[in-house]
């Protein structure tokens, strides 16, 4: 295809830094159709490097040191082929990243991974953090919770890992590591693990209760301060209010 014939600016005619410039801003499909007209501009390695980092923020291979004949448009073509089948199947799709050495074997290195993987499917990623909590652990203390109000602090755990529809192992493992992340990151609060465990799963509940329309007499206020005080063993009605209202409001 000729660019004059199309309106289009002949990129090749352009300085090489103003070009790829242009050409950084291409999803992996354009770059592979641009490649037909400019195949030389659209097969630079630093374009393949970026749009693998847009995508995939942390591999371990990007760390490694690299062979005269590395590629970083074979790299991408690995990892989106690696995506794909872990969007299927996590337990093969976790296989191919370490048997291609895309990513180390160690539960720091897949907690990283998975912490800027933007085209990992989420529900693929709890089965297979189900079966690896060392994996949850590392990437739950990946997140930073410091002065946000708890109910903000779930709502962020909940969108970064997708919360089981019922309540299971893997439910309370996640909160009980999330209780933990959440004190080391406030530890001026003057709330324990367990503690924040409690409210976390009042307000859980507090949730269900508020937003399903099978439960005809929802949870007061005045209630729900009171079954919480007597779970934390601790007064503070005013936190419990506020916690309450977040809930209620949103």
């Amino acid at each position: 295809m000729d660019p004059l014939m199309t309106g289009l600016p002949d990129l090749s005619e352009w300085p090489p830094e103003l070009s790829l410039t242009v050409l950084k801003n291409l999803n992996a499909t354009d770059l592979c159709l641009a490649a037909c007209v400019w195949t030389e501009l659209a097969r630079d390695e630093v374009l393949w490097h970026s749009l693998s980092c847009s995508q995939w923020g942390y591999a371990s291979i990007y760390l490694k040191p690299k062979m005269d004949n590395f590629s970083y448009h074979k790299m991408y073509l690995q990892l989106d082929e690696g995506t794909v089948t872990f969007n299927a199947d996590s337990q093969m799709g976790m296989e191919y990243f370490l048997g291609h050495k895309l990513v180390d074997n160690t539960p720091k290195e897949i907690a990283k991974f998975f912490h800027l993987a933007k085209p990992l499917d989420k529900r693929q990623m709890r089965l297979y953090l189900n079966k690896r909590p060392e994996v949850l652990d590392q990437l739950i203390n990946l997140q930073n919770f410091e002065n946000q109000f708890l109910p903000n602090a779930l709502r962020r755990l909940f969108s970064v890992l997708e919360a089981p529809t019922k309540r299971d192992h893997y439910l309370h493992l996640m909160v009980d590591k999330f209780s933990q992340r959440f004190c080391n990151c406030n530890p001026g609060l003057g709330l324990n693990a367990d503690m924040i465990y409690v409210l976390c799963f009042s307000l859980i509940m507090l949730s269900v209760d508020l937003s399903s329309p099978h439960i005809k007499n929802k949870m007061s206020k005045r209630e729900f301060i009171r079954n919480v005080r007597r779970a934390v063993h601790r007064v503070d009605d005013e936190l419990y209010g506020h916690l309450y209202d977040d809930i209620y409001l949103k």
